[in-house]
């Protein structure tokens, strides 16, 4: 999705009792083809007579059946008409229908919300992103803002860049579809919008349903799409998403609806819609899925398929609510980035396998901040470890390093970011500023929102004996659900020979899809930091906010500290800031990770003597070198003080989990401050650290309802 973003003007404003005009038209020249006026399902209930066959007449399908679901589907996760919502939009059949109920729903009932001073639906934008990969899809994006502009939605279109080049033909869909995300969250981010409806709907299930059997996925990622979800920004910036860290809420109310219902709602609102062009072609797998399942369009076929899903979101949703209940039992964060987790807790309760893997992924993912899902091999090798009562021996595995937590003889597991492997050192840098009253609001509406979505979830509960594939593999859930009757052999060997054909496919790519890793390797961590400007906030790791900056004098709380070792700090001598001080006021400071010859340098520091005896005092630098400190009492006794006490908080913290802590050094590689115990090489610096992990613990709320 775009990074520049090209705020649209309506082309036509209406009132809310205009909404849906009996006729439309519009010029599409020159590719009037993309337009599809009228579709007639091959097998539908609906008689000929009652399917238009031209925007010039009207329509006479009901779609009053379809806005109850709608209505329920809101409610459930907790949105109302007043709330600040945003639309993804591409201008096909889906996201047209989408924009039909949600008009509808914002402007009908007691509840209902008027119209803004430009005729536009309040509260409601939808969002048209052109991803600029094909040479018409700037003018189709115009089309599709008009249109939807006359449905009295206010539209922004927003165009990709590409920096890096517009991706191949392998990479293309899903390439497309991570850009569209963060542009759908920088829109979001910018308009204050905290919820973002998306128009999936269960033939969408349906195909990546087989999508994913065919690649081997378990029960979890059969279910499916979740019908909510939050998404977290790649990129930091300024609009306040950082600090509240609620991210974006995905919701998708079309789930229980049908293509066939898309095309209806559509017909039912006269709307019109275009078609993507590269939606039919046969390179991608989707695409071919799609074609597949159209060939097996009997009813029985359909509902034994979304019996499956259902079945498979049921024990998502099951695992999801354990997984939950243990991190908030057996898991605890430390404010310096690492966590433990309570064995005595864990281990004497019988928790199914497909439950404790997902609980360690879910655990691992939030202290390393890594978006990949563990599997294989570690995953097995995390599942031994954990599963060890006492833990004895440590291990690495998905970018943490786990071992048994100082002083618990083993009842509990340290859990802490390795910097062990390959890693890139990441740091990004954003500008921070204070919230207005408009973003607390909708901070604090995003989570009512949230809360009031996790409640009505929360009143379901599950219990395992009727969750159906808790000990299927991806081998045995379609046999499982054959042997449960929810899907016929007929169906199950249509099924099959789907998953065959898309697995013999995915095969004969293997080796391509390995020569384009290999090509993308991570880089290897080194202890080199990156530079950071004083005044300038960065994140480190996704899971640090860092600021510097350096003062003119001294902080009082610095004054005090040093009186107490007899020095004269009286008249301007308070505006002190050393000759010495390996920091000038034109310098950059460089973050990197600690390293083990950061603390040995504080205990060399720590030993000078604190009297006003001053002589120059050899001590060893983190890079090893020796170096002798200048004749300036004031900055050597307050680096000596603060090197004394930060060893003190170092002590409490595992010598393991010290390794992801942040540390600022200067070009010559000298250490300045490790802003997490309060060290400070100079009493004129002041530095803020706070561990803020981009994404939380969990992952953000999901629900598979």
């Amino acid at each position: 999705m775009a990074r520049g973003l090209i705020l649209s003007s309506p082309a036509t404003l209406l009132t809310a009792n205009s909404l849906f005009p009996s006729s439309k038209s519009f010029n599409l020249s020159p590719f009037s083809y993309l337009l599809h006026h009228r579709y007639t399902p091959k097998s539908s209930s609906v008689s000929s007579s009652s399917v238009c066959s031209s925007t010039s007449q009207q329509c006479s399908i009901d779609i009053s059946k379809y806005r109850q679901p709608f209505s329920n589907r809101m409610d459930m996760a907790g949105i109302k008409p007043h709330h600040r919502i945003a639309l993804g939009v591409s201008g096909g059949p889906d996201s047209i229908a989408l924009c039909v109920l949600t008009a509808g729903w914002k402007t009908a009932g007691v509840n209902s919300v008027g119209t803004d001073h430009s005729g536009f639906i309040d509260g409601l934008l939808a969002i048209i992103v052109d991803h600029g990969l094909r040479a018409e899809s700037k003018d189709e994006a115009n089309v599709v803002r008009n249109r939807v502009s006359e449905m009295g939605i206010r539209c922004e279109i927003a165009s990709c860049d590409w920096p890096s080049g517009k991706p191949k033909q392998g990479q293309l869909q899903e390439a497309a579809r991570e850009m569209r995300y963060q542009v759908f969250h920088d829109v979001c981010a910018k308009h204050q919008i905290g919820v973002l409806l998306l128009a999936h709907h269960a033939d969408d299930q349906a195909e990546l349903f087989i999508l994913r059997l065919s690649r081997n996925s378990g029960v979890l990622g059969l279910a499916g799409t979740p019908f909510t979800s939050q998404i977290f920004p790649m990129h930091t910036h300024s609009y306040g998403e950082v600090p509240a860290n609620q991210g974006i809420l995905l919701v998708r109310p079309l789930l229980e609806f049908s293509k066939k219902d898309m095309y209806q709602i559509c017909q039912g609102g006269t709307e019109e819609w275009v078609e993507d062009p590269t939606n039919q072609s046969m390179l991608f797998t989707r695409n071919r899925i799609r074609m597949a399942l159209n060939h097996l369009s009997s009813l029985a076929f359909k509902h034994e398929l979304q019996g499956v899903i259902s079945a498979c979101r049921k024990t998502r949703a099951y695992v999801d609510q354990v997984c939950h209940s243990l991190i908030h039992h057996a898991v605890v964060i430390n404010d310096h980035g690492y966590a433990t987790i309570d064995l005595q807790i864990l281990c004497p309760l019988k928790i199914e396998d497909i439950c404790l893997m997902k609980f360690l992924s879910l655990v691992l993912q939030f202290i390393s901040q890594r978006q990949r899902q563990i599997r294989g091999s570690a995953l097995k090798l995390l599942m031994d470890y954990i599963r060890t009562f006492p833990c004895k021996k440590s291990i690495t595995a998905a970018g943490c390093y786990l071992c048994p937590d100082p002083g618990s003889r083993g009842s509990r597991v340290l859990v802490c970011c390795s910097f062990d492997f390959a890693l890139p050192l990441k740091m990004e840098f954003f500008e921070m500023h204070s919230f207005g009253q408009q973003e607390f609001r909708v901070i604090n509406e995003l989570g009512k929102i949230i809360e009031d979505g996790k409640s009505y979830a929360n009143h379901l509960v599950l219990d395992s004996s009727d969750i159906h594939f808790l000990d299927a593999n991806h081998e045995s859930v379609l046999d499982e659900a054959k042997r449960l009757n929810i899907i016929s052999e007929s169906t199950y060997s249509s099924i099959r020979g789907l998953q065959k054909q898309e697995t013999d496919r995915f095969r004969s790519k293997v080796g391509a899809v390995s020569d384009f890793t290999s090509k993308h390797e991570v880089e290897v961590v080194t202890p080199f930091g990156k530079s950071l400007q004083p005044g300038k906030s960065c994140y480190f790791m996704d899971r640090f906010i860092l600021i510097w900056k350096l003062n003119d004098k001294m902080d009082t709380d610095v004054v005090s500290g040093l009186v107490d070792f007899d020095m004269d700090f009286s008249g301007d001598s308070q505006n002190f800031c050393c000759s010495s001080c390996v920091i000038g006021h034109d310098q950059v400071l460089e973050v990197r990770h600690m390293i083990e010859s950061d603390w040995l340098y504080l205990a060399e520091l720590s030993k000078y003597s604190l009297s006003n005896n001053f002589t120059e005092y050899e001590v060893m630098s983190a890079n090893g070198n020796v170096k002798t400190m200048e004749k300036t009492a004031p900055y050597l006794h307050y680096a000596s003080l603060s090197a004394k006490k930060a060893l003190v908080l170092l002590k409490s913290i595992p010598v393991a989990a010290r390794k992801s802590l942040p540390v600022l050094i200067n070009q010559d590689g000298k250490l300045i401050s490790i802003p997490s115990v309060n060290f400070r090489q100079c009493s004129c610096l002041s530095v803020h650290v706070e561990f803020r992990p981009k994404v939380p613990l969990g992952g953000g709320h999901r629900s598979f309802i």
